[in-house]
């Protein structure tokens, strides 16, 4: 048997040869412990848990074969919500959750005198952006599309997980929401906008689904499909919001102009100062 503390540090030479931060651990470590209500930090010298010490052995296998933490413990946290993850959907990245501040304020600004907003998220993998939505501002009538079935049903877990009412379809892109006579208020999209040839981490390329992450060979095919569409699915008044690539401003300014003529059309920059939203309003 080891204590916590030996096993933070049995792995260690491992982890510095395959380049993973001890931090990785700790947090890996952490979450097992949080799980089985043991307190960490106070317990750090005392003899681990037999089922504790089993997963963490076997979670470590897996992260020095480079597979994702969030994919070993099985969920990560978006916007504060849990949500479960696996191969069948793309981790939630922390700078999406900016995407959700600023449709929350914006909604707040050019929605407050309606009773309902009708929105949807296009391409919703695990619900994530959905989910915090639907829990941040109960007024969103909420849908959410995805072309996997795989991942819709993970998007299903979550919604239960966290209580949110939310009306699932499969389908590609816009195309359930034309079938059923959807029209929006507002609609939400973090589409694949990776370039097909575009060189990725081995971690990303070996573990999250391609389906999910690759937009074409100029990275824009989906938000293509979108534009060419939303005259279909949109209200007059009605606003969209856009996960971008931090490179693509120009060419996907340049885009939308082409199909919304007289929106106001604008990106914004993340935390870090680089461009990642995309807002149309009509």
């Amino acid at each position: 048997m080891s204590s916590y503390n030996k096993l933070l540090h049995t792995y260690t030479k491992e982890f510095d040869e395959k380049g993973i931060s001890l931090e990785t651990v700790k947090l890996f470590l952490f979450e097992l412990c949080n799980e089985n209500k043991v307190n960490l930090y106070l317990d750090l010298d005392k003899e681990a848990l037999p089922v504790i010490e089993e997963r963490f052995r076997e979670g470590v296998k897996r992260i020095l074969d480079g597979e994702p933490l969030n994919y070993v413990l099985g969920y990560t946290y978006f916007f504060g919500y849990k949500m479960l993850v696996n191969g069948d959907v793309l981790i939630p990245r922390y700078e999406t959750e900016e995407l959700i501040g600023l449709i929350l304020s914006k909604t707040d600004e050019y929605c407050k005198d309606m009773d309902k907003i009708v929105a949807a998220d296009i391409g919703t993998g695990s619900g994530a952006i959905a989910i915090a939505l639907a829990k941040e501002e109960k007024k969103f009538e909420m849908s959410a599309t995805d072309i996997s079935s795989e991942a819709v049903e993970v998007a299903k877990a979550n919604a239960k997980l966290n209580k949110a009412k939310i009306s699932f379809m499969v389908g590609d892109m816009l195309e359930p929401i034309k079938e059923k006579g959807i029209k929006l208020d507002v609609l939400i999209s973090n589409p694949p906008y990776i370039p097909s040839e575009e060189v990725m981490e081995k971690s990303v390329i070996d573990y999250e689904p391609h389906v999910a992450l690759f937009g074409g060979s100029d990275g824009l095919k989906f938000y293509r499909m979108i534009f060419e569409g939303h005259k279909d699915v949109m209200k007059e008044h009605g606003m969209l919001f856009f996960e971008i690539g931090y490179d693509q401003k120009e060419r996907i300014t340049k885009l939308a102009r082409e199909y919304f003529e007289n929106a106001h059309i604008e990106v914004l920059k993340d935390i870090n100062g680089k461009d990642r939203m995309l807002w149309i309003r009509y």
